[in-house]
Formats: structure tokens, sequence, C-alpha cells
């Protein structure tokens, strides 16, 4: 078909001179809307596609790849504000690498999802401050580093924009806090070692913290002179996609790319994510002001709960580092004893991980779309099973994957399938967290089963591995098992979402367990006890505990004040949830309790609406009196 060159006018006073293929703008050509909004470039059957420039009538202008009339794949946009953005897009929206300038110099430089920050990138407050590491949803989430203005700086783990887990913080005059956060704020056991004192490398304290996934160091990228240069962002390829089309009945050309101009304009950077203008301050108010070291050879052990101290107890580097080394072998002696029983090597974890996201992510989308119906006996028995083969190259029914080859089993389908709704959970929500991106972390086993327990990315599902004893018991009990969690809405017992098994090459065969996590809630759990209700052997040395210990019997040193109806209705279910163990011929059973504390100044704020509750930031943090009270109030809350 010939290409002809000519002037069209829209009948709503838009204006097209350029290229034609028929009827239709095709090759290079200007646009101009009645708005005055101005397109000069590539066409290809209607759409604008290619390269080309778009000029705002406020003054904003976008330089760079078009496709099906969208801002998409590399560009350079320059907003009516002063605010630039240099990178990838899709679709009208920031997505891939990118820098943007915001209109008051702040500057990020690093992975986009969906218009906001997501992944890893560096961000440059016009104060001075700086962060890199990891983004979720606009806001610091995982691994990263915070350095203010002053010289202090933070490593470590962060979420929703706040210091939330391990990490350390170092002081602008040397001194050094390695500890735990949430929220914001100080929580849990820590060590402060002022100016001179001797403390734990940061080089192995800091090994799986301080590195991207492509193995760049954090602060060595926070402290180059590189990384402040702003290095250009490289145009991404990836990203050429077809869209539908932007010409309506072929009588003007629609406004598919010119609306990103006034949601531009609107922006506001500080509402993108949380600033961290304000909250440095809050952190230099909380960090600051540690008291000095008389003697260089003394560190402070320190317990904080929500920002406030409430245990200090001073120390040498000689006694710590001892018990520190003492831990470390412990866990790794665990780790090892955990891995070997099953498969002597990381790398068949690995892989055993990856096939157990695929059973799930298989049994749950194929026993979903069934019609819910009354569980029957034959939903019992030894048929209730789904079988299927995962071949590496995938299959009819199975699709590709980097594991190796393996069988799958999944045992009744159609109760676990019931018993996650009655628990309320979400099949969508299942399958995201046990097989989302983020995948799950192994765990060294907490017991001495020498089992292989797996930690979903949002802890709230633990998988742990059976024997075939144990599998056998559990399909025994499921039938009664299942009844008393359809009788007993309240029941403690542990919740169980799934039992399967894999069988690799060779016949070897793995089963597992998914259950809730118990201790994944709202609130921080500072103390965790495993009660049995005797006294032999039911206490816990005390150089071996620190935050992640799971005391026993003989250490809970409190009393309880409850609601009396709460304290009826708590013990009436442990009664019931007992009676039915017993049933069971089950023995060796023990209740989990855990412990979060709230500090005096809180507890009335507690006990308020979340509305009402004051802001934690402000709490002092200086020298705090210990809590000496044996007695502790429970209170009737949906995060506990």
């Amino acid at each position: 078909m010939e290409y002809t060159v000519s002037e069209k006018a829209f009948s709503n006073r838009d204006v097209y001179i350029g290229n034609f293929k028929g009827i239709l703008p095709h090759g290079n050509g200007n646009y101009t809307w009645s708005d005055g909004t101005v397109y000069e470039g590539d066409w290809e059957e209607g759409k604008m596609t290619g390269k080309g420039k778009l000029i705002w009538t406020s003054g904003a202008q976008y330089v760079g790849d078009f496709s099906g009339g969208y801002l998409h794949g590399y560009g350079i946009f320059t907003g009516c504000d002063g605010s630039f953005y240099q990178g990838s897009w899709r679709m009208n929206i920031q997505h891939g690498m990118g820098k943007k300038q915001y209109c008051n110099s702040d500057i990020y430089e690093g992975s986009w999802k969906e218009g906001v920050h997501e992944g890893n990138g560096r961000y440059s407050w016009n104060s001075g401050n700086a962060y890199i590491g990891s983004w979720k949803g606009g806001k610091m989430c995982g691994r990263g580093i915070m350095k203010w203005a002053n010289g202090d700086l933070f490593n470590g783990f962060w979420l929703n924009g706040l210091r939330d887990g391990s990490g350390v913080y170092r002081f602008a005059d040397g001194g050094y806090y390695f500890g735990t956060w949430s929220r914001g704020l100080k929580d849990g056991k820590g060590t402060f070692y002022p100016v001179g004192t001797k403390h734990p490398s940061l080089k192995k304290w800091c090994s799986s913290l301080d590195y991207c996934n492509d193995g760049t160091s954090l602060s060595g990228l926070l402290n180059s002179e590189e990384s402040r240069a702003q290095p250009s962002v490289k145009r991404s390829f990836s990203e050429k996609l077809s869209i539908s089309g932007l010409l309506r009945n072929s009588s003007r050309i629609s406004h598919k790319a010119m609306s990103l101009d006034k949601n531009w304009t609107h922006c506001d950077p500080s509402q993108e994510f949380i600033r961290y203008d304000s909250l440095s301050a809050l952190s230099h108010a909380s960090e600051e002001g540690q008291p000095e070291a008389q003697d260089n050879s003394s560190v402070y052990e320190r317990e904080y709960m929500q920002g406030v101290l409430i245990k200090e107890r001073a120390s040498n580097y000689t006694e710590i580092s001892r018990k520190s080394k003492q831990r470390n072998k412990i866990a790794v002696m665990q780790e090892k004893r955990s891995c070997i029983d099953i498969f002597g090597a990381h790398s068949r974890s690995y892989y055993l991980m990856l096939n157990l996201q695929l059973g799930i992510r298989y049994t749950v989308g194929k026993i979903t779309p069934v019609p819910v119906r009354e569980v029957r006996s034959s939903d019992f028995g030894d048929r209730a099973r789904i079988r299927m083969y995962f071949p590496r190259k995938g299959s009819q029914f199975t699709p590709p994957h980097y594991s190796v080859d393996f069988y799958w089993k999944d045992y009744c389908p159609m109760v676990f399938r019931n018993l996650r709704e009655m628990f309320k959970l979400d099949a969508a929500e299942y399958m995201m967290s046990i097989c989302g991106d983020d995948g799950l972390r192994e765990l060294s086993s907490p017991g001495k089963s020498g089992s292989i327990f797996y930690l979903s990315h949002d802890d709230r599902f633990v998988i742990k591995t059976l024997r075939k004893t144990e599998l056998k018991v559990l399909l025994k009990m499921l039938p009664s098992y299942y009844c008393h969690v359809g009788e007993h809405e309240n029941t403690l017992i542990t919740k169980i979402f799934g039992l399967h098994r894999i069988t690799l090459k060779g016949g070897k065969k793995v089963r597992f367990m998914v259950m809730g996590n118990m201790f994944c809630t709202e609130l921080r759990i500072h103390r965790r006890y495993d009660l049995k209700g005797s006294s032999i052997g039911r206490s816990t040395d005390k150089d071996k505990i620190d935050e992640n210990t799971t005391l026993k019997d003989l250490d809970l040193k409190f009393e309880f004040h409850m609601d009396k109806l709460l304290r009826e209705s708590l013990f009436k279910q442990i009664s019931l949830d007992c009676m039915f163990l017993q049933s069971q011929q089950i023995i060796d059973y023990s209740l989990l309790l855990g412990l979060h504390f709230i500090v005096p100044e809180n507890l009335k704020a507690f006990s308020q609406p979340p509305g009402t509750m004051h802001n934690h930031e402000n709490l002092a943090t200086g020298d705090a009196t210990q809590i000496s009270s044996t007695v502790l109030c429970v209170l009737l809350n949906e995060s506990l």
C-alpha cells in the first residue's frame, strides 16, 4: 500500500500533519490536540509507536519510546514543577530501572514497579540523609542502610518505612548498638558498645545484611563517591509490548498518554512513602544521649520494650563474646543435624522447597474450583489422594520448573480445603504466602526431632517434615480433629492446613505438614514458653537464653490476672482440647505461651481505641525503672 503525506483536520479541531497508510497515521507525523498538546514522532497504524516527543500545554514533556499510544519503553519525562524522571516505562507508569529527581531536589534511583519504588534502590534527601536497600510498595522494606547527615548510620531490616528486625546502629562518635527494633523502636535485647570499646566484627555480623541481590555492598555504595555521581540508567528492551487501539472511529486520536501530565504534576514526593526527614529527628532523640563509657572495657547488655529501656547490665566484651560463640556453635550443630538427617546437602533442601511450592500451588488450584460440600467418610479414606508427576520439562498438566523431577501426593484434599475455610483462610492468600516470589525460609530444628522447618515469607505458616509414623498418626486422628475444629472454633490446638508427600528420584520420600505459626501476631512476642505442667528438667540454663529462646515451666515467674469471663472461657477451651488429645491417646503435648509486655507508659494507650493511642516515638528512652512486678494483667485483644 502506498504512503501519502498530507494534513487532516478533525471535527473537534485536532490536526495531524504527516504520513498516512490508508486513512490511518503511519510513519512520521505531528499531531496537535485542540487543547494545545503536541506529539511529534513515529506512528504505526494510527497509534503513537516508536520514537517520539510529547509536549503538554503545562510545559511538561516526554521524550522517548511509545507503544500503542502509551509511554512505554525508555524515556525522559520533565514535569512542569521541575521534577525529572529518566528510565523505563510501562503503559504510562514508571516500571523497571529509573532515576527521578523531585521538585524538592530529593533523588531516587533504582527499581520501580507500577509507579512506586520496589526492589533495590537509593533515596537521597535534600537534607543530606540517604537510604540504600530494599523497597516494597514505595516504602523501605527488607535489608537496607540509612545514613543521616550527622554521621549516624543504621544497617539492618525495615518494614513499612520503619526499622523492624535485627540491626546495628552506629553513632557518629563511634559507638555501636546491636539489637532488634519493632515498628521503628528498639524492642527486645541488645548490646551497646561505647566509643573505643571492642565490638563484634561488622563484616561477619553484616554478612547476611550488607549485600544486595547482585552482591553489591550496601555500605560501600553509601560511602563511595561513585554512588553519589548517580550513573545514568540503561534502557530496558524487555518492556516492548503491543497495546490495543488508539484511534476512535478514525475521527481523532485519543488522550491515553496525555492524562499522565495531570497525575504527575499533582504528585508529592513526601506522600509516596514515609519520609524520613521527620522520622530522623525522632530517631536521633531515641538514639542519642547514650551514656558515655567510663571504662572502655565495659559494654552494656540492654533490654527494651517499645523503645523504653527496662533492663541494663554492665558487662565486658570477653564475656559477651563467649556467650555469643556458644550460642552460634549450638545453632550450627542443630542446622547440620536437621539437614543431614534427610538429605545431607543444602542444595537438595532448596529443590525440596521448590517442589513443595509447585505441589501446593497445583493442589490448591485444583481443589478450590470444586463446589463446596459436606465432607464424607470417603474423603478420609486411602483413595482420598491427589497424585501428580512433575517432570522438569513440564507436561500437559504441570508447568516446567528449575527443580528435579518428582512425584507429588496430597492427602485428603477436600478435608483440608474445608478446614482452611473453617480457619477463615482464603485460598489465594494461602498460595501467595507459601508459593509467592519471596519463597520460604529454612529454619534449624528448634526441637529434637531432626525435622526440616520452613517458614513462609510473611511468617504466617510453618512447614515441618514428618516421619512416616507421624503421618499415619495424623491421618488416623484427622476425622476426630475435623469434628473437634467444627464444634470448637476457638480451639487452641495447632491449625493444620495440609498434609503432603514428595517422592524424589531414587524413591526417597519426604512428608510434610503445613500448620499455622502461633507466634505470628501484630505485636512483638518478648517471651516464649513451652509449658508441660511438670518440674523435672523444666528450666533453661541462663547462659543459653537469648531473645529467641523458648523457655520452660520453671522459668515462668509471672502471675496472670485475667478478666473473669475470659479466664473461664480459656480454661474451658484448654480442658476440651486436653480431652480431645487424651481421646487420641496423645500424652506428649504442651501449651505454647507468648508474652507481649506493655510498659506502664503505654498500658493506658494500649487499652484505648487505636485512634487515641499516643505516639510511641515521643517516649523517653533514658534510664527507665526496671519492671519489678511479677503480676501481669492479661488484656482481651484480637492481636494477642
